[in-house]
């Protein structure tokens, strides 16, 4: 059984497609590697990249896309929605098949020491890789974002893990192992930010709502409305429709409805069966239903 880890980067750059697609051809170029997906979003000014392969080769993709990321991603030139630290913002690695959490802490590590000590950009553990409790929530070790982080990174309790106490124009880079998770946003038919603000403190679990799911309410005026935007890091615990159905009710108290929603890069089936399923009201059905799993074992 080969041995598969999926690597999923952010970066810091949503609006130049062509800036885009030049991090993305890094991938391309390591044998081995599969590009499942990448989604830009302008108001965010972000991307989301998916990658799967064996592990050294994943490392190697993400250390090449570090690189070109650095070269082309001004952070001090960077504005968006979305929180962020650095051109490469966040880089985690989720085992797939074959591969336990431990080997991909040590990916984490191992590149991380790497973009630390060969490109002198700080680098943060996250999640199963942290080296601190206070480091395992992303939203923990973003916070204050770039600006914060450039007045703070010589406070002993904001030293990056590797590479040095200094923040260049690409910013730091956050890197860790943790488990799949699925990027769903619910947008709101209002301009009102501190409606959606409301509403993600309401459902996320650090402010004691639904303890699988992080989110923030995001600015989208310009499409003349706003997104509650989330992680569900356990879909089983806290399925797709629970946290779309909070989101209406809680929307509806302020007179506001739901225009739309998004997954933002892949997701596995299972969560979307489940979305079938609930919605529908299906008694009795199993995935083996689907036509193009029956076709795919023929």
């Amino acid at each position: 059984m080969a041995k598969i880890v999926e690597c999923i980067p952010n970066i810091s750059e949503g609006r130049r497609l062509e800036v885009v697609e030049e991090i993305v051809a890094e991938i391309k170029k390591v044998p081995g590697v599969l590009l499942l997906d990448y989604s830009s979003n302008a108001d965010h000014n972000r991307t989301v990249i998916t990658f799967i392969g064996e592990p050294e080769g994943v490392k190697e993709a993400a250390w090449r896309l570090i690189i070109k990321a650095a070269e082309k991603i001004d952070l001090d030139q960077h504005t968006g929605e979305h929180p962020r630290l650095g051109a490469t913002d966040v880089v985690p690695f989720v085992p797939i098949q074959g591969v336990t959490m431990e080997e991909c802490v040590a990916l984490a590590k191992s590149l991380g020491e790497q973009v630390g000590s060969e490109l002198g950009i700080p680098v943060y553990l996250y999640e199963s890789a942290a080296t601190r409790p206070e480091r395992r929530n992303l939203a923990d070790v973003r916070r204050g974002q770039y600006e914060g982080l450039k007045d703070t990174i010589n406070n002993p309790a904001r030293n990056p893990d590797y590479g040095p106490n200094v923040l260049g124009k690409a910013g730091a880079t956050i890197i860790g192992a943790r488990s799949p998770l699925v990027a769903f946003n619910v947008n709101l038919g209002t301009t009102n930010l501190e409606i959606a603000k409301a509403i993600a403190k309401g459902i996320r679990g650090s402010s004691g709502g639904f303890v699988n799911v992080k989110a923030l309410g995001v600015d989208l005026s310009e499409d003349g409305m706003v997104q509650v935007s989330m992680n569900m890091v356990n879909t089983q615990g806290t399925p797709l429709y629970r946290a779309f159905d909070f989101i209406k009710n809680e929307a509806a108290h302020y007179g506001v409805p739901i225009v739309g929603s998004e997954i933002v890069g892949l997701v596995p089936l299972q969560p979307m069966l489940e979305v079938a399923e609930y919605y529908l009201n299906l008694k009795g059905f199993v995935p083996e239903q689907i036509l193009e799993k029956r076709v795919y074992n023929f």
